[in-house]
């Protein structure tokens, strides 16, 4: 990777969109400490650190939600929206047929996706300003006297005129992150996306261990042993996340010769590689989704902090046994279940099975068509069972490990955020080295 870096800083234009990105992200980071005039930060902070999918998607955007500030809302609506419209893509024909299309029928599912962006972008912002501004804790400061939970009512003297310029604040704040993400994917080097929730989650990361460094000096010396435990568990559990990640079951495919005219094609050997891994993050995102979606209805309709309490507590993690107990057991069995449908919208047996028998393909021991289907589909089933059995072990373990280097390292590198820097990272080092490669043919043609 270091090597990577120096050979692309010696290419003038390798270096400019290298550049190009680093300005961006830098932008990004900006937003993410720009306030939100009328909102109290410590109260807005205090009621998003009670939810676990909020708390997991502060992470995302570098503890941006937490503070409440301009980039609050960060990627996720983007990412969701984006979700859904692949989604759509499986069960609509209308929208199927724009996938097929090149790239005027992009444009159209680009046209779209921004459309529920936008959407999107306003629902979460009026769920998160009604279930946790509204209903946030009075501040610790006496001296500010009007207030409704979060919100400072004598800047705009009514609250729902501040809840409506918040929405809108949030709501262009997110469309500025896609903006931002596009402009990197445009003239950059990598997915710009990507890179962002990647800075975000490093940046959050960051925060946490420098906290955790001042302590040493303020609080006591045992800190920094909690730091090197900490390093030590991070490499360990990096090590087995990019062997994982890297692992990948090739199917051989040998391709008969066949001869057209003067020409003879074919009589090559190939293969199918069927990662582990395939469905990436998705199906963690969507089970912390799932089983966060009943927190937020419970707070937003039920009044009463008694019965809001005990229901929370089955859907949170944390409180009584039994609700640990269904929240991990339900936390498992939505990531299989997502892991399996993932894999079914990503590949698809019939599909590559017919690829091979019209390129005149076979795999060794298996008749070509329905056959070959079977046997993929049987391969990718066994395949995606233990990138399942991962995901899982990925979502419970490195919280429970990094909680044996401190309760303030806990939260640094946990759940998808370990899977999306390793992925993130390892496909920034490929797209730079075929920009490399790029540029010495161009070099070497001349």
């Amino acid at each position: 990777m270091i090597e990577t870096l120096k050979n692309a800083f010696r290419n003038k234009d390798i270096r400019k969109k290298l550049l190009m990105t680093l300005l961006i992200l830098l932008v990004f980071r900006l937003g993410c400490y720009i306030p939100v005039p009328g909102l109290i930060r410590d109260s807005f902070s205090s009621a998003i650190t009670g939810n676990d999918f909020l708390t997991l998607m502060s992470g995302i955007t570098g503890n941006a939600l937490a503070n409440g500030t301009l980039f609050a809302l960060g990627i996720g609506p983007y990412i969701n929206a984006s979700i859904i419209i692949e989604l759509l893509t499986v069960g609509i024909p209308y929208l199927e047929n724009l996938s097929k299309q090149g790239e005027e029928g992009r444009k159209r599912l680009m046209f779209y996706t921004r459309i529920l962006t936008i959407i999107l972008a306003i629902i979460q912002s009026i769920g998160i300003i009604v279930n946790f501004a509204l209903n946030a804790a009075p501040p610790a400061n006496t001296s500010i006297t009007d207030y409704t939970g979060a919100i400072r009512t004598g800047l705009f003297g009514n609250v729902w005129v501040a809840g409506i310029y918040m929405t809108i604040v949030y709501t262009a704040g997110s469309l500025l992150v896609m903006w931002l993400g596009e402009r990197i994917t445009d003239y950059g080097i990598g997915n710009g996306i990507s890179l962002i929730i990647f800075v975000g989650i490093i940046s959050t990361g960051g925060i946490s261990i420098w906290e955790e460094i001042k302590a040493v000096f303020t609080d006591s010396p045992m800190h920094l042993l909690n730091l090197g435990l900490f390093f030590v568990l991070a490499v360990l559990i990096f090590f087995v996340i990019v062997y994982v990640d890297l692992a990948e079951r090739k199917i051989p495919v040998q391709y008969a010769k066949q001869v057209r005219g003067t020409k003879m094609y074919g009589g090559q050997s190939s293969v199918i590689p069927m990662k582990i891994t395939g469905s990436g993050v998705m199906p963690l995102i969507f089970a912390f989704a799932i089983i966060s979606f009943p927190s937020m209805i419970i707070s937003l309709f039920v009044r009463n902090e008694s019965v809001q309490n005990s229901l929370t507590e089955w859907f949170s993690g944390s409180g009584a046994w039994y609700g640990q107990i269904f929240y991990s057991l339900a936390l498992c069995i939505l990531i299989f279940i997502f892991a399996f449908f993932y894999a079914q919208i990503q590949f698809n047996p019939d599909d590559v099975a017919k690829q091979i028998q019209s390129n005149g393909g076979f795999i060794q021991g298996i008749r070509p068509g329905k056959p070959t289907a079977a046997y993929l589909r049987k391969i990718n089933k066994r395949i995606t069972l233990f990138g399942a059995i991962f995901l899982t072990l990925v979502a419970f373990v490195p919280s429970v490990m990094f909680s044996w280097a401190g309760q303030n390292l806990v939260n640094v590198f946990s759940t998808t955020g370990l899977l999306i820097v390793v992925s993130v990272a390892l496909e920034f080092d490929k797209q730079l080295q075929s920009q490399i490669m790029m540029k010495n043919y161009k070099g070497f043609l001349k």
